[in-house]
């Protein structure tokens, strides 16, 4: 670290992110960085076991190819059980072994973003670090579980992804809180590189407690050909959560698609999104968010970029209202650099429609089901690909909040 890069990232600990409200990172004290070790996830204890599976991560392993779990700041388990070509271990781990991957720390991510990159930077954090080689088409999912157990805690963690040319994965990230942790702070910087002719389908299902803020930093960078899928999830109260992954689609043909489906429960604020630099040749980008407020506080961003010829990119931001009292905000965003360029957005909140509960009604559901199905049909409509998992998530959160509303 060169000292006018350090001394440059000390000076962003004091600069506010772009979006959502400020959290004051100093009332919360660093969690812990060695956490009991779980050797087989069977033998995980049965409150941390019920949290992984309320965030798709499953104690059986049989269709997965690795699992990590982070507890606080410190890895509490790590399994590969795929044959060959995926390495997964903890990021300081890996940038001690290879050469390789150190050059990709901090490259797509700048450290002064703000004060919340600023300080994982600074405090040299660990976190998850997975390597898939060259050809490699894993058969199942990577999944990764991170844990909130310390109440007043800040979980600071640096991960890094790397697809290599001609390989895919999907990986299944549940973000928790356990212990009575509530007032507590997430802060999870991620960077993702996917080679040339690569895919990647990253989930994100996130629940977490109604005092906890959660701040992810995301940014991907991709090759020719490349191909990324992120899901972002938030259904169960929560105390505020500002995201707003970025990618750079740096090769001829590469595309992206950001797709985020949020309830904002009452005294929840969420402020999300996605953002897509366009830099090459009929690359392609795709964000969609699918929003509902039951009395908390929903943005929903959206940026594209267009600085190449030949992009096609479509954003598409809508929001129901479910309950009075809350507040539901759309911000679309297009800005292109060429006439070659085809790029449209779309953005509606509203309510749902009183004739459609009733037909429903007249094919002999309740009126609470009929909701329940709309909202269900609302969140993913447009949707493609989402893992089963992720559809019975979705199906858990909206049976739980129209029962408590």
């Amino acid at each position: 670290m060169s000292d006018e890069r350090e001394n440059s990232v000390k000076k962003a600990l004091g600069k506010e992110a772009a979006f959502g409200p400020s959290v004051d990172i100093d009332k919360f004290g660093e969690g812990e960085t060695h956490p009991e070790q779980i050797g087989k996830l069977d033998d995980t204890p049965e409150d941390l076991k019920k949290k992984m599976e309320n965030v798709g991560v499953t104690v059986d392993e049989s269709h997965r190819d690795g699992t990590i779990l982070f507890i606080d700041n410190g890895m509490s388990h790590c399994s590969n059980r795929a044959q060959e070509g995926l390495y997964i271990m903890d990021t300081k781990t890996a940038l001690k072994k290879y050469d390789w991957a150190r050059k990709l720390s901090w490259n797509v991510m700048d450290p002064t973003k703000d004060k919340y990159t600023a300080k994982t930077y600074l405090e040299d954090s660990d976190g998850y670090f997975i390597y898939v080689k060259p050809g490699v088409h894993l058969k199942y999912p990577v999944q990764t579980c991170m844990m909130l157990s310390k109440h007043k805690g800040i979980q600071n963690l640096h991960n890094i992804i790397f697809v290599d040319h001609d390989a895919s994965m999907d990986i299944i990230t549940g973000c928790t809180t356990v212990h009575g942790a509530n007032d507590a702070l997430h802060v999870g910087v991620s960077e993702i590189y996917i080679g040339d002719n690569a895919s990647l389908s990253f989930s994100m299902i996130h629940s977490w407690s109604d005092q906890t803020a959660v701040r992810p930093r995301t940014n991907a960078r991709l090759g020719k050909n490349a191909r990324y899928v992120n899901n972002y999830v938030v259904l169960d109260p929560v105390g505020t959560v500002q995201s707003y992954p970025t990618a750079f689609l740096e090769g001829e043909g590469a595309s992206c698609s950001f797709n985020t489906m949020c309830i904002a429960h009452e005294n929840s604020n969420i402020d999300t999104g996605g953002c897509a630099f366009l830099n090459a040749p009929r690359s392609g980008a795709e964000i969609l968010s699918r929003n509902i407020t039951y009395g908390g506080s929903m943005v929903a961003r959206g940026r594209l970029v267009g600085n190449a010829p030949g992009i096609k990119a479509h954003l598409e931001c809508r929001s129901i209202v479910q309950k009075d009292g809350g507040v539901t905000e759309a911000i679309p965003e297009l800005e292109a650099h060429l006439a070659d360029v085809e790029m449209t957005h779309e953005a509606a909140v509203g309510k749902i429609a009183q004739d459609q509960i009733e037909y429903l009604m007249s094919r002999g559901l309740s009126e609470d089901d009929a909701v329940s199905m709309i909202i269900r049909g609302f969140l993913v409509g447009g949707i493609k690909g989402l893992p089963d998992s992720l559809r019975d998530e979705i199906n858990r959160a909206i049976d739980k909040a129209n029962a408590g509303n």
